[in-house]
C-alpha cells in the first residue's frame, strides 16, 4: 500500500512538472520538456532548456543553455551557446558573439557564421563551411575518444561474465552422474 501511494505521488509530481508553464524573468525563458522558439522579430535574454529544443530566429542577448536537446540558430546569440547531449546547427549568416560549446553532440555551421570567441566540440563532430569565422581557439575532440575505450571495457566485462557463468555451470554439472552409467 505504501509503495502504491509513493508511485501515485511520484507520477502526480511528474505530471505537474511536465505541465508547468515556462518561467519568464526579465526576458529569460526557462523550460523543461517544452520547445522554445524565439521568433524573427523578437528578443529574449537568457534561454535555458532541459529535455527540449531551442529555435532562435531572432536575438538572444544572454546565454543559451540546452541539456538533452538541440539548438537551431538562424539569428543572433550575443553571449555563449552551450549544448550538452544535443546538436547545434547554425544556419547561414548566424552569429554567436561569445563561445560555442557542445558536449556529446554534433556542431554544424553554415556559410558566413561568426563565433566571437572559442569554438569547443567535445566528443562529437564538427561540420563547418569554409567561410566560418572563429575569433579565438577551435577545440574538437571526436567521440571515439570516449566511446572506443568504453566499448572495449564493455566487451571485456561481457567476456569475463560469460566465462564465469560457464565455469559455474561446469561446477554444478560435476555433481551429476552424466552421462548415466549403463
Amino acid at each position: 500500500m505504501k509503495i502504491k501511494r509513493m508511485l501515485t505521488l511520484s507520477l502526480l509530481a511528474a505530471v505537474f512538472a511536465a505541465a508547468a508553464p515556462s518561467a519568464h524573468a526579465d526576458g529569460d525563458v526557462v523550460r523543461i520538456g517544452g520547445n522554445i522558439h524565439v521568433a524573427q522579430d523578437s528578443e529574449a535574454h537568457d534561454v535555458v532548456c532541459i529535455f527540449c529544443d531551442v529555435n532562435i530566429e531572432g536575438k538572444v542577448t544572454g546565454d543559451v543553455v540546452v541539456l538533452f536537446g538541440d539548438v537551431h540558430l538562424a539569428g543572433d546569440a550575443q553571449h555563449d551557446v552551450v549544448s550538452i547531449f544535443g546538436n547545434v546547427v547554425a544556419t547561414n549568416n548566424a552569429s554567436i558573439e561569445q563561445d560555442l560549446v557542445s558536449v556529446f553532440g554534433a556542431v554544424r555551421l553554415g556559410e558566413n557564421v561568426t563565433v566571437g570567441q572559442d569554438l569547443v566540440a567535445l566528443f562529437g563532430a564538427l561540420d563547418e563551411a569554409s567561410s566560418v569565422t572563429v575569433g579565438n581557439d577551435t577545440v574538437v575532440k571526436p567521440g571515439w575518444i570516449v566511446w572506443g575505450p568504453l566499448l572495449v571495457v564493455i566487451l571485456v566485462l561481457f567476456v569475463l561474465m560469460r566465462e564465469y557463468r560457464a565455469y559455474r555451470r561446469r561446477l554444478v554439472l560435476r555433481g551429476y552422474n552424466f552421462p548415466p552409467k549403463t
